[in-house]
């Protein structure tokens, strides 16, 4: 069972090309009232729709669409201690994998560590798919 006060995560990944950035930009452009943080764990260049973006500092940027987004070059700990001080802004966190990720890694940073553990509940693993 989920507490309620913690953030609840879920991880979309993907081969390269599994459509994952199609689905995180359809998600974005939805008025569905939900306030999404979305953390994209990419190499190089930002998959996320540019013209949604509005604000971009550091690692950490707000999009028109009321979303706060980031990158994760560095550590993904840190990423989230960084979206914690903005908690009043999201209810629930997207992470998007790059296509050469294993999701495991990521998926164990949510109980191995402590304090994230106390943060945030991982409530899935989204895995898409293309086939023919």
């Amino acid at each position: 069972m989920n507490n309620p006060s913690k953030v609840p995560v879920t991880i979309l990944t993907g081969f390269l090309g599994s459509g994952k950035t199609t689905l995180l930009n359809r998600i974005l452009s939805e008025e569905h009232g939900k306030r999404i943080a979305v953390i994209e764990n990419e190499y190089g260049e930002v998959g996320i729709d540019q013209a949604l973006v509005i604000n971009a500092d550091e690692e950490i940027f707000e999009m028109s669409n009321g979303f706060i987004c980031c990158t994760v070059r560095g550590d993904l700990i840190r990423v989230l201690g960084n979206l914690m001080k903005r908690r009043d802004k999201f209810d629930y966190i997207l992470l998007e994998t790059t296509g050469l990720a294993d999701p495991g890694p990521v998926a164990q940073t949510f109980f191995m560590d402590d304090e994230i553990a106390s943060e945030f509940s991982l409530d899935g693993i989204v895995t898409l798919v293309d086939a023919h």
